[in-house]
């Protein structure tokens, strides 16, 4: 299985993401999945989240995660772009990518992927209020 995981502090460009798929004819499924700063943090209205992340532990948690996917789902390629940083409300902060033979596969994976992502990759977020 293929893997890419970006941590950067850019702008997630979905665009250039999906210009540079690379994906076998056998593959009959691709699941992206975007994840987007809400405009509220419990009750409280916030105009962005900042995301600090402890990077050389992250990337060696989504290497585990990875491993785990690829033993569950025949899966051929994952990708992650996790922004860190101040992200302001609207804005994506979080670009999964899970190419697969069939859909039921790559759904269940991205799924798995970013529930367990949110338990066990150091990345932490504070709301930044209005």
């Amino acid at each position: 299985m293929k893997t890419e995981l970006t941590i950067t502090t850019d702008p997630i460009d979905e665009a250039a993401l999906a210009k540079r798929r690379v994906m076998d004819n056998g593959m009959g499924a691709v699941v992206c999945f975007l994840g987007v700063v809400r405009g509220n943090e419990g009750n409280e209205t916030i105009a962005a989240i900042e995301y600090e992340a402890f990077e050389p532990m992250a990337r060696r948690q989504f290497e585990f995660l990875f491993d785990a996917l690829g033993q569950r789902w025949p899966v051929e390629a994952v990708r992650v772009v996790h922004r860190i940083g101040t992200v302001p409300v609207n804005e994506p902060s979080l670009w999964v990518e899970v190419i697969a033979p069939h859909r039921a596969e790559a759904f269940d994976a991205c799924q798995f992927l970013i529930d367990e992502m949110k338990q066990k990759v150091p990345i932490w977020k504070k709301p930044i209020p209005i």
